[in-house]
């Protein structure tokens, strides 16, 4: 049976250039305020899921849960060699928090399948909280490995990994399927996009992004959808690689996503900017150093 490698990615906020904007009223993201990236974890995931297609075979999909704009960075999977991806967007996943998003996840995973592995970042650089990824695991009952550094192998229907621990690493086996969450701090940097994928995927698109598109043009709203249909249909005459699955489409109850489904609460987002207001000068010599290390120990910086 020929494997299947499913990726969950995400579009994030650039973190690097919050502003005064980055929240609505309601206490979430303001994401069309932002500019966004490819989440760096999300990113390292898909270079090990590519690394085992090219070693051993089978297909790598890549699945996101966002707003229309969220293409861009299934357009950019497809550029490194993905095969196919799904864009889980509706207006009724806004607001989801990392128990709702791991609900509309879990629900899009069931619906794909032979899986053999679900590969994800350690965490998202706008939530930092590494939730998702073992909440996903819980909801489709699969075994789960955190903090992956590099897959060593797969033997049989046995994944071998190498993760991070404190103060080291550890080598684990584990049966397949599973779900791991990938650290960028392994050497698995993102291979860059193939020129021939570019030209062969640079149309890709969702039916939502192509919408979105038409709308912001001007065009009225029926319109929009109609030019939008016969557009995804004129680029290919086969099936399109961007799956575009709304809450309907999984089959989930509405009051566990969004908002609604969300016990979190975000009370507000700060920039934060660390800045000196005092310094102190450590002679460079013996008594100097020793002094400086026990100053450390009494602030339990160091142990």
């Amino acid at each position: 049976m020929e494997k299947n490698y499913v990726v969950l990615a995400k579009q994030v906020p650039d973190t690097k250039k919050i502003t005064g904007k980055a929240m609505k009223d309601d206490g979430t993201v303001n994401r069309a305020a932002l500019p966004t990236v490819f989440n760096p974890d999300d990113l390292c995931a898909l270079e090990m899921a590519l690394r085992l297609k090219d070693q051993y075979g089978g297909t790598v999909t890549v699945v996101t849960m966002g707003p229309p704009s969220a293409t861009e960075i299934l357009r950019q999977s497809l550029y490194r060699g993905v095969d196919k991806c799904v864009l889980l967007t509706d207006r009724k996943f806004a607001g989801s928090d990392t128990l709702a998003t791991s609900m509309v996840l879990s629900y899009a995973l069931k619906k794909i399948e032979n899986i053999s592995l679900v590969l994800c970042g350690r965490q998202a650089i706008d939530g930092d909280t590494a939730q998702v990824g073992p909440q996903v695991a819980e909801k489709i009952g699969f075994p789960q490995i955190s903090y992956v550094q590099e897959i060593l192998g797969i033997e049989k229907n046995n994944v071998k990994i190498k993760r991070i621990i404190e103060n080291g690493y550890a080598i684990q086996e584990a049966p397949m399927p599973i779900l791991m969450t990938c650290c960028s701090t392994s050497d698995a940097y993102a291979r860059p996009c193939s020129a021939k994928n570019l030209q062969k995927y640079k149309k890709a698109t969702s039916y939502s992004e192509t919408v979105q598109k038409y709308m912001v043009n001007g065009t009225p709203k029926d319109e929009a959808f109609k030019v939008a249909k016969d557009y995804i249909e004129s680029l290919t005459s086969e099936k399109s690689p961007v799956e575009e699955w709304d809450l309907e489409t999984i089959g989930l109850d509405e009051n566990l996503c969004g908002l609604g489904g969300s016990p979190t609460w975000v009370k507000q987002i700060e920039s934060v900017v660390l800045t000196a207001t005092d310094h102190k000068h450590i002679p460079a010599t013996n008594e100097g150093i020793s002094s400086l290390v026990l100053e450390l120990i009494d602030d339990h910086i160091l142990d």
